[in-house]
């Protein structure tokens, strides 16, 4: 059963299985802000990317000489969370490590998923906590996808996507899921314009932007969004072919290079966390 937060402004829906969010509903604007998951295009609304962001090449780690396997993104977007610390405008989900992910992902932990919202606000927090009495290694990350356009009328190509600095930057390339070579994308530039064509080779990749913030807007309309993605490294923008949303996904991971010797603590990105400490970082949302 979806867990309803509700405020004076905002009513947003998450479902137990892999903690997703589903729905952000502005009351004032009588505007939905999430894509609908309309599965001849996608049938996902925000998976949580753990304990890997993106593929794995050839769906294998390497870790003390042993091989494990994982899909694309991890296995937390599949599973079921406990609730708990549940008030009209929060809730904590928990996804502890148990003998299903020890097969493949050899750590103890506990993921912890909070969402909070405040006036306009949304607050998306990942905390991951090690149980375990070595050192574990993860990547996580946000994929939510948007609705595009968010007002009728409006067309996909109106939108665009600008940053709060102006940036130079590449676009890293995806080939059959792997990150390959770069290829020039912005340049001294604050924004781009949203085109199928854009996706037409999977997401665009960035890595280390200045920015503190990216948002989804349009020119000639009214509505539009902004996420703060300070302390997400990397950044992914994706839609679907001729799907009608767009993916701003702030991550602390990568996929796997064309070149990477799949070791799992020599991974781009990778994160280390020690036994029994706890990592802890939030995106946040703003509605307009």
């Amino acid at each position: 059963m979806d867990i309803v937060l509700e405020n004076e402004k905002l009513k947003v829906k998450i479902h137990p299985r892999g903690a997703e969010l589903q729905s952000i509903y502005h009351k004032e604007y009588k505007q939905e802000y999430m894509w609908n998951g309309d599965p001849t295009h996608w049938a996902k609304f925000s998976p949580i990317l753990f304990p890997v962001v993106g593929q794995l090449k050839d769906n294998t780690y390497y870790y003390k000489d042993k091989a494990y396997s994982l899909s694309r993104h991890g296995f937390a977007r599949e599973m079921m969370f406990e609730t708990s610390l549940v008030t009209e405008t929060s809730v904590r989900f928990s996804l502890k490590s148990n003998e299903e992910t020890r097969r493949n992902y050899p750590f103890d932990f506990e993921l912890c998923i909070h969402y909070k919202i405040e006036g306009d606000q949304l607050y998306t927090g990942y905390e991951v906590i090690n149980t375990g009495t070595e050192i574990m290694y993860f990547s996580i990350g946000g994929h939510p996808a948007f609705a595009v356009p968010l007002e009728k009328g409006r067309d996909y190509g109106e939108y665009k996507i600008e940053f709060s600095e102006e940036e130079t930057a590449p676009r890293w390339l995806i080939n059959d899921g792997l990150i390959s070579v770069s290829a020039p994308f912005l340049d001294h530039q604050k924004s781009f314009k949203l085109s199928n064509e854009l996706f037409a080779k999977d997401a665009i990749v960035l890595k280390h932007l200045s920015s503190k913030t990216v948002s989804l807007c349009s020119d000639s309309g009214h509505r539009g969004l902004t996420i703060r993605i300070e302390g997400f490294p990397f950044l992914g923008i994706w839609a679907a072919p001729n799907a009608p949303f767009v993916c701003i996904e702030p991550w602390c991971g990568i996929a796997d290079s064309q070149f990477h010797n799949q070791q799992l603590t020599e991974k781009e990105g990778i994160i280390s966390l020690d036994a029994g400490a706890s990592w802890l970082h939030e995106w946040e949302l703003l509605l307009f």
